[in-house]
């Protein structure tokens, strides 16, 4: 037998999502803001930091994490706002009523 969630459940368990990418989110940039402190000490300041894996961080391998970690805040911060689930639910109602205005015109 199938169960049915009422809806505080289903945006409680959105919720959780959300908080959860927004929590692995903040802990990457952490460690990002560390391979910038490493990168910025080996190349601007000299300091020997040259066993595996802190020699391979270069200025390629930065700017890659880079694009990498805004690509990710954007899809988070950004995206969800203006394609998230209420955008979700209005192009759905939209449809629906245009599929019934059609059906009644017939």
């Amino acid at each position: 037998m199938e169960k049915y969630s009422s809806p505080e459940n289903t945006l409680e368990e959105l919720a959780r999502k959300r908080v959860r990418k927004i929590k692995n989110f903040y802990g990457h940039l952490f460690i990002y803001l560390i391979g910038v402190a490493v990168y910025i000490s080996k190349t601007y300041y000299g300091v020997p930091l040259n066993f595996i894996p802190l020699n391979y961080i270069n200025e390629v391998f930065m700017w890659i994490w880079t694009f990498i970690m805004a690509m990710d805040g954007i899809k988070l911060f950004f995206s969800e706002r203006v394609l998230g689930d209420s955008w979700e639910q209005k192009q759905i109602s939209k449809i629906m009523n245009e599929g019934k205005n059609d059906i009644k015109k017939e």
